[in-house]
């Protein structure tokens, strides 16, 4: 349950929201259910492992080396349209096997 679904705020949530006073209650999110994906203890080696790539290709080592390098400008960011994720995506081939880690 998101915490600005309608029922987290009828269930007091309405005070994070400025809206306990208010007898229209608007959703701000959403109430749910995930079924069950099985365990992090699965999940968490093709985090880690996807964590090192991305350091390997920015050039860093570490958390504090990527913050020293962003501090000083040697290290910039690209920011992506989604017309332009989507292309960098795969796609146009018959076949495709989804990674495991989805």
């Amino acid at each position: 349950r998101g915490m600005a679904s309608l029922e987290a705020m009828e269930k007091g949530g309405s005070k994070r929201y400025f809206a306990e006073d208010s007898k229209i209650l608007v959703a701000q999110g959403v109430s749910g259910a995930v079924v069950d994906k099985g365990s992090m203890f699965d999940y968490v080696p093709y985090l880690v492992q996807g964590l090192k790539h991305a350091f390997q290709d920015m050039g860093v080592r570490t958390i504090k080396e990527l913050h020293e390098k962003l501090y000083k400008e040697e290290l910039r960011f690209e920011l992506r349209s989604l017309s332009a994720q989507i292309e960098g995506g795969v796609h146009t081939i018959y076949s495709y096997k989804e990674p495991k880690y989805l």
